[in-house]
């Protein structure tokens, strides 16, 4: 038995980021993670691995359609499957070994096993019960289920299934039209497959700014994807050689069939807090399953924490980062805070979508006036030249005040151009102090800047 200051369970991004940061800050900190590498669902079979592929098969589509454009002449390229996963497997492991790395420089002891909370205080490991001031739950997600359909991993896969197929699918079924869909979806696209995306309700990637939403799919569509919205999955079958999906038609309720070499179950994610033992211990859960809290990541067990995907809020392993650092700073007594009306969102497909704060259907639902700056990347000279020039940079101001509310990005590197924007909201600033903010030419900023000059008199390059 060994006694802590903290036991964080789970080393996903939450837990990792809680347990190094209350490390720095003097505590006596473990972390348990039953896996053999560290960095949970995010570094070993979630966003990691999946970056790595949407990267290289990004690169594949650049030279089947735009390397010739540019005078560069290398043939037809070929796919080497086995050697692409072993790409994504070495940069998973470059990864999980940094986290290791980090654990041993701050001195956070890794304890090898599954945990389960037998009382306040006390964290079992095996056969091992160990002792801690506090307990931290950051056990993550896993994929959510879906009646009728039958996981196996091989023919009818979710996202962990979908990074390791012993060969690229002629045809791929995607159940689902959110983010770890599109994204997976797009890389099967890229390499070949004939992507159909199935999705329950009547547009892609719900929550996010319609406008976006429409011209994402357009651009989908544009690189092979197809897509059925309004349809409810009813089962998939199983049959020797492939599976058959069955679906209905929400308008008419009339049903339909899919052939395909696999199916892609994208339908969303639901906390992972099995063998926890959390009802023995009492832990209050919400009606959704998720582990409620107060404001200070506290359960109503005295000692008891959770932050992440355990908890209530977007299931992003940034927000669980944020959370990890700042409990960790409270755990320590200081005033640990996040704030979640400032946490971007991204898919990384190409192109990227990403968006931070309101959307146009948030401000009219609540009744606030607003006014919106809008820029094309088509008058962006570096886009144009990088054949990147789909999409647009839209920012939503306070109509009175001209205090940035949001802003929906769908081009090339939306991912990293969205952060101006976060640090702007951050510290209440008006699309007026980002026009006024001279940007580099030439790059892709420009066409922020160029959004946020819309908000006032006019871009400049429309």
């Amino acid at each position: 038995m060994a006694s802590y200051d903290l036991i964080v369970i789970g080393s996903g991004p939450g837990g990792y980021v809680c347990a190094i940061r209350a490390a720095q800050l003097g505590l006596k900190v473990a972390c348990v993670e039953g896996r053999k590498t560290l960095g949970g669902t995010c570094l070993n079979v979630g966003c990691i691995p999946s970056k790595a592929l949407l990267h290289a098969t990004h690169q594949l589509h650049e030279a089947e359609h735009n390397f010739e454009k540019m005078g560069l002449g290398v043939g037809k390229p070929k796919v080497d499957w086995k050697a692409m996963l072993a790409y994504k497997d070495d940069v998973i492991g470059q990864n999980t070994k940094g986290v290791e790395f980090l654990f041993k420089k701050n001195k956070v002891d890794w304890i090898k096993g599954w945990a389960s909370i037998p009382a306040p205080g006390k964290v079992k490991v095996g056969k091992d019960t160990h002792e801690a001031k506090h307990i931290v739950i950051a056990t993550g997600s896993e994929s959510a289920s879906l009646k009728g359909v039958e996981v196996d991993e091989k023919t009818v896969v979710t996202s962990t299934g979908a990074l390791e197929l012993g060969k690229i699918p002629k045809k791929m079924v995607v159940i689902g039209g959110g983010v770890i869909g599109l994204e997976m979806g797009s890389v099967y696209a890229r390499l070949g497959s004939q992507v159909t995306v199935i999705e329950y309700l009547d547009r892609i990637i719900p929550g996010n700014d319609g406008e976006v939403a429409k011209t994402f799919q357009r651009l989908l569509k544009r690189q092979g994807m197809e897509f059925i919205l309004g349809a409810a999955v009813q089962g998939a079958e199983k049959l020797k050689t492939k599976v058959k999906l069955t679906y209905k038609l929400r308008k008419d309720d009339s049903e339909h069939t899919l052939d395909a070499d696999t199916v892609l179950l994208a339908t969303g994610r639901r906390p992972y807090t099995e063998g926890l033992g959390l009802d023995a211990l009492g832990v209050e859960l919400t009606k959704g399953g998720q582990i409620a809290t107060d404001k200070r990541y506290a359960t109503n067990i005295e000692g008891v924490y959770a932050i992440g995907d355990a908890i209530d809020g977007p299931m992003l392993a940034h927000k669980a980062m944020d959370e990890g650092h700042a409990l960790a700073e409270i755990l320590a007594g200081q005033a640990g805070h996040v704030n979640y009306g400032v946490i971007p969102g991204v898919i990384y497909t190409h192109p990227e979508v990403a968006s931070v704060g309101e959307t146009e259907e948030s401000l009219k639902e609540a009744g606030r006036a607003y006014k919106v700056g809008k820029f094309s990347f088509m008058g962006n000279g570096r886009a144009k030249a990088n054949f990147a020039a789909d999409g647009f940079v839209k920012i939503l101001a306070d109509k009175e005040t001209d205090r940035i509310l949001g802003a929906h990005i769908i081009g090339p590197y939306a991912g990293d151009l969205i952060h101006e924007i976060c640090v702007g909201m951050e510290f209440g600033a008006a699309a007026e102090d980002i026009a006024r903010t001279c940007h580099a030419h030439p790059t892709y900023s420009e066409a922020v800047r160029e959004a946020a000059l819309a908000c006032g008199d006019g871009a400049l390059h429309a």
